[in-house]
């Protein structure tokens, strides 16, 4: 059983992404402690929030409050409802947190059953229950519950798997083509995708983007791909890299067959409805691309927007790390398509400056354009990322959970040595054809 253990400060978020799973009957609350209940079974996050508010107002100073745990097991264990309730009670129990409010949600969404729960780690006092050392407790917690309730254990191979994680690419820490390779050669093996604008907004979240370029030799026609590592500002910082540096499957012609293949899985996704159901209510309850891109972050989206040198949107992708998906805005429909956005937030740009000024401190979309932090092409690791070395391993937590734990990381690879076998077995083969000749 492999446990994956998310921090931040949005508790409705955390239970509005569950609760939707709930709506669209990919999920079910399946547990509850210390919770408010309602006769009927029913649940709203609002009522839900309910439960936890007196911690949250008695909270002194932590900032991020919020748990976001998820439990899962082998797919070859045969867990039921029963079960996974013995496993969240004895595993928050263990934890330290067996006292506080808690609601567990199971997820059948895919084929991989699995819980997840929701609390918050401070106390009714308001004082932070202590994290020391949680990682290696959470470890021994596992193996406590794999073998008293005769569960497969996780083998050392799936905890490494679980922990590694992809790292954007930075120009100034030099070996380039290394870092690149590390993301390029192994995302399409992840992520689906259906065409090059949707693979370069995967790709802009690593620093890197690709071009396609044509060209003629000897009569025939070549198409092919080059890769860029880009700076914070996306702009490219060397010269092209060609795809067969990073093998096969970084090429054109094996893209464009991962493209077919996820334009028929993403048909009729069953993600797609709570997708657009979680970017409407973003869209809802938010007033400008800022705070619509960080209230999708916490859910594990990333949002990508093209702007032309005026300002004018031209394209919006969204990137569910959840699923693992990318969809251009317009696939979703045209109320989330680069127009609409455009029209939504100038309307509300608009409105903002007519409102009239009231004695509290309020932002217009145009001062929090201007006095909130830059925003780096990479908002959704910077927003995860807390850069006390204090909170590190809580870093790599919260990126793992928004991932979903199955990025490996293969910068440790010799890429010059895989780069030189590859061009040795070309050769091989060249000579393969000259003989045949």
């Amino acid at each position: 059983m492999i446990v994956k253990i998310g921090r931040g400060s949005n508790l409705y978020g955390a239970l509005a992404y569950n609760q939707l799973k709930v709506d669209k009957e990919k999920g079910k609350v399946l547990y509850m402690n210390k919770m408010i209940e309602t006769k009927n079974g029913l649940y709203a996050v609002p009522q839900l929030a309910q439960s936890f508010l007196p911690y949250l107002l008695a909270n002194r100073n932590t900032e991020k409050h919020t748990l976001h745990i998820s439990l899962n097991p082998d797919p070859k264990d045969k867990v039921d409802d029963s079960l996974f309730q013995k496993l969240a009670t004895e595993y928050m129990r263990e934890m330290g947190y067996g006292e506080q409010p808690f609601v567990v949600f199971k997820h059948t969404d895919i084929d991989r059953t699995h819980i997840h729960i929701v609390s918050v780690c401070v106390d009714e006092n308001g004082r932070k229950i202590s994290d020391k050392f949680e990682k290696v407790r959470s470890m021994k917690v596992c193996r406590m519950l794999e073998q008293k309730h005769g569960l497969i254990p996780a083998t050392e191979k799936d905890r490494r798997k679980s922990n590694k994680i992809f790292h954007p690419v930075d120009y100034i820490k030099g070996d380039i083509k290394s870092q690149m390779a590390s993301i390029i050669r192994h995302l399409p093996n992840y992520y689906q995708f259906q065409t090059l604008g949707e693979y370069n907004a995967l790709l802009s979240l690593f620093n890197i983007t690709t071009e396609k370029v044509e060209s003629e030799l000897h009569g025939e026609k070549r198409r092919g791909l080059l890769y860029f590592p880009l700076n914070e500002n996306g702009e490219k910082t060397s010269l092209p890299f060609k795809s067969s540096l990073f093998g096969k499957k970084a090429g054109l012609p094996a893209l464009e067959g991962h493209f077919a293949k996820s334009k028929t899985a993403l048909k009729d996704h069953p993600t797609k409805p709570t997708l657009k159901a979680v970017i409407s209510t973003a869209l809802q309850t938010t007033n400008n691309e800022n705070a619509f891109k960080k209230q999708l972050i916490a859910q594990g989206l990333n949002v990508v927007v093209r702007k032309t040198g005026a300002g004018r949107i031209y394209g919006m992708t969204f990137i569910d790390h959840n699923s693992k998906t990318v969809w251009n805005g317009s696939r979703l429909g045209k109320k989330f398509s680069a127009n609409a956005f455009n029209e939504y937030w100038q309307v509300n740009h608009r409105s903002t400056k007519e409102e009239p000024k009231s004695s509290q401190s309020r932002y217009t979309y145009h001062q929090m354009k201007v006095e909130a932090e830059p925003e780096s092409i990479h908002s959704f690791f910077d927003f995860l990322t807390d850069p006390s070395p204090k909170e590190s391993y809580d870093t790599d937590l919260a990126l793992i959970e928004a991932l979903g734990g199955w990025l490996p990381l293969d910068q440790g690879e010799d890429y010059e040595e895989i780069d030189f076998a590859y061009r040795m077995n070309k050769k091989k083969k060249k000579k393969r054809k000259s003989k045949r000749k």
